[in-house]
């Protein structure tokens, strides 16, 4: 176990280094025109644009260039560790405004997540086996409107009813928790609410597909005639191989989740990295766009060397391929 956590942990530092490889490529080399004119802002003045040529090293070769990135994102700069430098748009550091809104962002994402595991598992093993029946075509149309739904939608309209006809929660905004953990439940129940809804449905229908292909193995139809109890056949025997893809999905959709709820911090008015990297995009203010692509980059290979982990304690079969 140990030898394949090492080969994992290398190959992820590998992947990580290919990312910022590629994050260099696209915003420094592959866009046509001068990379300062792209980074010093929407309204770029002169000095600006010098300024930027400065930081970025432009008049360095490309080599150097992409040496100097890799330097400051490891090895951390004026700013902090590690190096992201500043916005060119509002012309503060980009790191402290990073760790702020990854507060409100992870808020989101871990109790969506929470809440669409706990959810989506069950309804997707309670629909496996009641295949056919009523319960099982009822889940699954419930799980098929979900999915289709549209995410802005289902917020307006649960901010409509929950906030503005019944009143029973405070509506848009973020509160940090440490300055009031009910308002900060009260104000993250609704966008929990909806990631959950959406992801849960997707998981469900996984879910269902999976143990229905493992009921059909050799080993399930021996477990039931050795006289197993039907509780352990399932959880044991059906269930614990058909959350193998279940776990490997979760950490790819928990890492683009990282910059991936725009349209939920939006509608909720929640200042997330979803929300920073839409007004980025509007103001032009590359570097903030680049600090939230290699953060989500790291934070999709770290979740997915977990994954790998957890795979190989769920399955060991995966350690010695």
């Amino acid at each position: 176990m140990g030898r394949y956590i090492i080969r994992r942990l290398l190959w992820t530092v590998f992947i990580v280094l290919l990312a910022s490889i590629l994050t260099f490529l696209i915003f420094f080399v592959l866009p046509a025109g001068d990379p300062a004119l792209r980074f010093a802002g929407k309204q770029p003045t002169e000095e600006l644009i010098a300024q930027a040529r400065v930081n970025l090293g432009l008049d360095k070769s490309l080599p150097q260039q992409y040496w100097l990135f890799l330097s400051r994102l490891i090895g951390g700069d004026e700013y902090g560790w590690p190096g992201l430098g500043y916005s060119f748009h509002t012309r503060d550091a980009v790191l402290p405004e990073l760790i702020d809104r990854s507060r409100v962002t992870g808020s989101i994402i871990v109790g969506g997540a929470l809440m669409w595991m706990v959810i989506g598992v069950p309804v997707g093993v309670i629909s496996a086996l009641k295949r056919k029946t009523f319960w099982d075509r009822g889940l699954m149309g419930i799980c098929l409107f979900f999915i289709s739904a549209p995410v802005f939608w289902l917020a307006l309209l649960s901010l409509l009813i929950f906030w503005k006809h019944l009143g029973w929660l405070p509506g848009t905004g973020y509160v940090p928790f440490a300055q009031n953990p009910g308002q900060w439940f009260a104000h993250l129940i609704l966008p929990w609410c909806i990631l959950a809804l959406l992801y849960a449905a997707i998981y469900a229908r996984l879910v269902r597909a999976n143990m229905i292909d493992v009921v059909s193995e050799d080993y399930i139809r021996t477990a039931w005639a050795k006289g197993l109890s039907p509780r352990k056949v399932v959880m044991h025997h059906e269930l614990r191989p058909a959350l193998a893809p279940i776990i490997a999905l979760f950490a790819i959709d928990l890492g683009a989740l990282v910059g991936g709820t725009i349209v939920t911090e939006t509608v909720f008015n929640m200042q997330g990295l979803g929300n920073w990297l839409l007004i980025a995009a509007n103001n032009n203010d590359l570097p903030v766009t680049m600090a939230v692509t290699v953060v989500v980059a790291a934070a999709v290979c770290i979740l997915t060397l977990i994954a790998d982990v957890l795979l190989a304690i769920i399955d060991p079969r995966v350690r010695l391929q």
